[in-house]
């Protein structure tokens, strides 16, 4: 059965910051019934829900919704849905080409998301991502990400600094823990203004690095007590800490979500595409997918190739058959793939050697 056999409405909902627009679709003739738009705001959202129920006089079961960003913008619509009884789905990608012919708006998109769901069975209708433990994670995932990046460039500044004025301290190499203490610790001295300027600088950089720091390990300590309540044994995979087990949570969201293993292959970019041609046959890296999934996926098959023995032995076997390292390390992220899905689909942990790696592949 499709979605347009079940249901007797879809409304198709283009989120933005500002405003939602929502376009009610009747599945039976497939024609537009309205189109309104609504503020962003709790009682927006209400009023929006509401709206749907007058205008095609029908029960919250028999409306799907078809929202695009149902984990950003939309995420507080998408709870005030689900709480009304509503089913909520993910909208499916736009067709760029198409909307190149038909043209672009919030009222166009919006009937666009509705319509992009009437043919789908409803055993493959995308479920949104939901809970509060994912949007902690999400958030966390964010925030470490940029923490990260912040201190990088603080360490870089700091670093720089100490190259072009002599302040006491060998910058030569990468600045250690130890010497960042030491700057951070440094007083105030008796120095020509110039230099003095600069060593102020250096110790407030210092305390920015070691500040972020702080923060970074009271983010891991938080991100491993969420995983440990979540999927405590996703942490028993080789090659997985919390960090990468976050995002790896964020981008699966809840049983149910991904439908199989092919389907968290591609979300994960990690599927072969086909780029064969004439007498050859061959395949690519696949470069779409979420890409922070298949950054960390790439992130295990790279610790597993440097400290599991029984990977190391597998990287030997396949690069004396004549594999490249990129072919090797593809048929890693798409075993690491499988073994994450199955493990997340499963109600207990992994049974056997986590860090075993496939005989062919």
């Amino acid at each position: 059965m499709i979605v347009a056999e079940h249901f007797g409405f879809v409304v198709g909902i283009d989120t933005h910051a500002k405003t939602h627009t929502l376009a009610i679709i009747d599945t039976a003739s497939g024609g537009e019934i309205a189109n309104e738009t609504f503020p962003a705001t709790t009682a927006g959202g209400n009023r929006a829900l509401s709206w749907i129920l007058r205008r095609t006089d029908a029960s919250s079961e028999m409306v799907l919704l078809s929202m695009e960003g149902t984990g950003s913008y939309g995420a507080k619509l998408r709870q005030q849905a689900s709480d009304a009884g509503f089913q909520v789905t993910e909208a499916p990608i736009p067709n760029q080409r198409l909307g190149r012919y038909q043209g672009k708006s919030d009222s166009i998109d919006a009937a666009r998301a509705a319509r992009a769901v009437l043919g789908i069975p409803m055993d493959r209708l995308p479920e949104p991502r939901s809970g509060q433990n994912h949007m902690a994670l999400r958030i966390l995932s964010n925030a470490r990400r940029s923490m990260a990046r912040e201190r990088t460039a603080a360490i870089n500044a700091l670093t720089a600094l100490l190259r072009i004025v002599d302040l006491g301290v060998d910058a030569r190499k990468p600045l250690t823990v130890s010497q960042i203490n030491t700057i951070a610790a440094w007083r105030e001295r008796d120095e020509e203004f110039g230099t003095r300027t600069c060593r102020r600088e250096a110790v407030r950089i210092a305390k920015q690095i070691l500040t972020l720091q702080d923060q970074l390990a009271e983010n891991h300590a938080e991100l491993e007590a969420l995983v440990q309540e979540v999927q405590p044994a996703l942490l028993e995979i080789y090659g997985i800490g919390p960090v990468l087990a976050a995002i790896i949570l964020t981008a699966w969201s809840h049983a149910g979500r991904v439908r199989s293993e092919a389907a968290f292959a591609a979300l994960a970019g990690t599927c072969p595409v086909p780029a064969s041609s004439g007498g050859t046959t061959r395949f690519r890296l696949n470069r779409g997918g979420d890409r922070q999934l298949n950054k960390a996926i790439y992130t295990i098959a790279l610790i597993r190739m440097n400290r599991d023995p029984v990977t190391r032995d597998y990287v030997a076997k396949r690069t004396s058959q004549g594999r490249t390292k990129k072919e090797i390390i593809r048929s890693l992220k798409t075993y690491i793939t499988r073994q994450i899905f199955r493990h997340l689909n499963s109600k207990g942990s992994m049974n056997g050697n986590l860090g075993v790696v496939p005989a062919t592949g």
